[in-house]
């Protein structure tokens, strides 16, 4: 059975399943979209300027549209649901709201490209699964807009499988910094299968698969990758650094969020 907007508003327990859904998909792609944006001037290479900034600015729309559905499920304005909510209500993995930097949070700006591409990577995919999952969902205008995210996602996990498979496979520094940004990644990889604790609601209203479908067709899609590279895929992936689905956040996203929002803050008011 498909919901559109008028049947979700009606089942209290559907409509918040939805919410909660919608607001984990547009808060990671949210913070993700700025952390890309952070690259520009940055990146190895002008062509990867303009590339990388065309993926940011894709996700950022692609977060503005997930705020939008919120909206009209009445969670509130779409400028004040990704501006002006605090750090604790936001439901972003851990793992996107890192500053682009290698290992551990760090106190000072620091760009690592390695991490870059591997955290962009096993995101993009991890995005693709959700997708994929999202054009069967139950909530028709969820499902609308998944097809439409995935006609950019294609180009983002072809851009970002490249540079990872000439990098992993390049020897010296460039293989051994890859490795370290991938035992970062997977240390808080699970962090994006998880649903929180409505996954249950969720996955009882077929607004999308399961954690654990999801994390399986993850491995899927990534073991032919990983093995032609000879890479070593842990069987577990951790969430070290809490689950952000229930709030759980590090110091770099209200750092973050106080740069996303300066503008927004400085009038709320004003039509920009």
């Amino acid at each position: 059975m498909r919901y559109a907007l008028e049947d979700a508003m009606k089942n209290e327990a559907y409509r918040d399943a939805a919410v909660e859904l919608l607001f984990q998909l547009a808060d990671d792609d949210f913070i993700l979209a700025y952390r890309g944006s952070e690259w520009l001037g940055l990146a190895p290479h002008i062509e990867e300027d303009v590339a990388f900034s065309s993926i940011s600015q894709d996700t950022m729309g692609h977060a503005a549209m997930f705020y939008q559905l919120l909206h009209e499920l009445g969670a509130g304005d779409p400028d004040e649901l990704a501006h002006a909510r605090p750090a604790s209500d936001r439901k972003n993995a851990i793992l996107l709201e890192k500053v682009n930097g290698p290992g551990t949070y760090l106190t000072e700006p620091h760009y690592d490209w390695a991490f870059a591409v591997v955290r962009n990577y096993f995101y993009a995919q991890a995005k693709k699964v959700k997708i994929e999952s999202l054009k069967n969902s139950s909530y028709q205008p969820l499902a609308e807009a998944a097809v439409k995210v995935n006609m950019e996602l294609y180009y983002h996990l072809l851009h970002w499988k490249t540079w990872f498979s000439q990098l992993v496979s390049a020897g010296g520094e460039a293989t051994t910094r890859m490795e370290t940004a991938m035992e970062t990644a997977f240390g808080d990889l699970d962090g994006l299968f998880s649903l929180g604790q409505k996954g249950a609601e969720m996955v009882k209203h077929n607004l999308i698969e399961s954690e654990d479908d999801l994390r399986k067709r993850w491995v899927q899609a990534m073991s032919p990758v990983v093995a032609s590279l000879d890479i070593n895929m842990p069987e577990k992936f951790g969430m070290k650094s809490g689950n952000g689905r229930d709030g759980v956040h590090s110091s770099d996203l209200q750092s973050a969020l106080d740069t996303l929002g300066e503008v927004y803050n400085f009038d709320p008011a004003a039509s920009w």
